[in-house]
């Protein structure tokens, strides 16, 4: 239903901080009830919250703005509180409200030392509203404002329950990132200065959806490339694209389970979203010029980050640089500017959340058990804890692209997409990316299935042969990842759940000179960077 200034999702985005200020006035000690209280939150939020979107949301027309909200907020820069979601953004937040939860259970009798239930879960419900916040936001100011939220309780989260190099990864992801928005921020204040109306007269917006409508129009060729390439940094650095990605597996090897699960599954689709919802369709005629270096970007990452995963001896370590691989997907996708690539992005984002999730939740377990995340010191978790072995195997498949499991319909589209880009984009450079990306998912198989042969099967090394300590999964386990692994199966089998939905909210970001046809082209008399023949295709 698309109501006008509807509550809901500002409810939705807030009751998680609301629950974290009522943690903050309760006394440390009481651990329980942070737990219990953290849980009613998220979990009770993800009930209700995916049984309204559900139910109320128009699918019919899911390429339209819904529940929106619009009102003063900042009048001296004309910023607004605008929100709303559609067919795009839908499943992204219903990926955030289930993860949120389920992160919670796995902590239950998980927290690492220094333990301290309270200040953990403060941050991870922070982490809640601030995601959730940037998917709804239709305003950049605000928009901005929700990206940075997710920074400071990620960098704590580091900082403070990672690994022995936690305070040099956690500085690394904070500059990084720091960095990006910076360049983001100017991005954003240019268009607000350069957007002018056919007329001539500054809009003088942040309205996404306005600016969205204005695409690029009378804006100089350079002044757009320089705009784009700023949320370019911004963007890239969160996803994070090749060469910017450094500091994403110092980041997850260092950081505690939840919050690699958190960074994984959400936080590195912001950047990717950013693209899709910002990015492309405000500037389309710079998208067209930036889009072969991105999907070179792409797929450079994608090798990279397939050759780093075979040289790694952590187990962590190892995921995250597949992380760099299947984002490279994602962007390829991105970078094709074409409906069906972007669906498959949406759709690979939603895929490795869950499939790099349910990894990073397992890794976290065998940690807990082997204290070692050293891949040649383990082995024979088949035998020792076979529940989770299998577990393993079946979130192996899944990362590697198995036909009839998620990751399959994160790759495989946004693979075939690079066969026919959009208009003004070079089809021989998008179809030699084509081949370079189907390389990537050979070396996947590779050090996907190395890693499984190595910590699945054999016989327990003498290390841990005889270890009291290693056991099969436990019920907090079980209720964190069943829904996980259900929902890699159920999208495997049905991935018009995601396609059907997004695709009209798809087809509407882009410019329609990106994607026309023929006399539909032809009549729409689109500027000469949208001719394939000028772009040199």
């Amino acid at each position: 239903m698309n109501y006008d200034n509807d509550w809901f999702l500002s409810v939705l985005t807030f009751t998680p901080l609301v629950g974290a200020l009522v943690m903050m006035l309760i006394p440390k000690a009481d651990e329980a009830f942070h737990k219990a209280i953290a849980l009613a939150v998220s979990g009770g939020l993800f009930l209700f919250g995916t049984f309204y979107l559900l139910t109320e949301f128009d699918f019919d027309n899911s390429g339209e703005m819904q529940f929106n909200f619009d009102t003063n907020w900042i009048s001296v820069i004309n910023s607004r509180y605008i929100v709303g979601i559609d067919g795009m953004a839908l499943p992204l937040v219903l990926l955030t409200l289930l993860v949120v939860p389920l992160c919670v259970i796995y902590s239950w009798n998980h927290f690492p030392e220094p333990a301290n239930p309270k200040a953990m879960l403060i941050l991870i419900l922070i982490l809640e509203t601030g995601m959730i916040g940037t998917f709804v936001a239709e305003d950049l100011i605000l928009f901005f404002v929700f990206f940075e939220v997710v920074l400071l309780p990620m960098f704590f989260m580091i900082a403070v329950w990672g690994g022995p190099d936690r305070r040099y990864a956690s500085l690394k992801f904070f500059l990084y990132t720091l960095f990006g928005s910076a360049l983001m921020i100017l991005a954003f204040l240019s268009l607000f200065f350069l957007a002018e109306d056919s007329a001539g007269n500054s809009l003088r917006t942040f309205d996404i959806q306005a600016l969205t409508e204005w695409g690029g129009a009378n804006l100089t060729r350079t002044a757009g490339l320089l705009i784009f390439g700023g949320m370019f940094m911004g963007f890239g650095i969160k996803v994070p694209m090749f060469p910017f990605h450094t500091w994403l597996p110092d980041a997850h090897t260092q950081a505690p389970t939840v919050g690699s699960v958190i960074l994984a599954a959400v936080l590195l689709k912001l950047g990717t979203y950013g693209f899709i919802r910002i990015a492309i369709p405000i500037l389309p005629q710079a998208a067209v010029v930036w889009a072969p270096w991105i999907g070179l970007l792409a797929v450079i990452g994608i090798i990279y980050g397939a050759l780093g995963c075979l040289a790694q001896t952590d187990m962590k370590r190892l995921i995250a640089f597949s992380s760099v691989s299947h984002m490279g997907f994602v962007m390829l996708g991105i970078a094709t500017l074409t409906t069906f690539g972007i669906n498959a992005a949406v759709f690979g984002m939603v895929a490795h959340g869950l499939i790099t999730g349910i990894l990073f939740f397992v890794a976290g377990s065998v940690k807990d058990r082997y204290h070692t995340l050293e891949i040649k010191r383990l082995g024979g978790l088949l035998i020792q804890a076979p529940r989770m072995g299998w577990i393993l195997g079946f979130a192996t498949m899944a990362s590697l692209g198995l036909p009839g499991l998620a990751g399959f319909w994160g790759e495989f589209p946004a693979i075939l997409a690079a066969y026919n880009p959009a208009n003004g984009v070079s089809e021989t450079i998008f179809r030699t990316y084509m081949v370079i990306a189907a390389v990537g998912t050979v070396l996947a198989a590779g050090y996907l299935l190395w890693l499984l042969q190595r910590t699945a099967f054999g016989e327990p090394s003498e290390e841990f042969a005889n270890d009291p300590e290693i056991v099969d999964a436990n019920k907090f386990e079980y209720v964190a990842w069943a829904p996980m692994l259900v929902l890699i199966v159920v999208l495997g089998i049905f991935p018009n759940l995601i396609f059907k939905t997004s695709d009209a909210a798809v087809e509407k970001s882009l410019h329609p000179c990106l994607i026309a046809e023929g006399d539909d082209l032809a009549a729409l008399d689109c500027p000469a960077v949208f001719d394939v023949e000028v772009a040199g295709g």
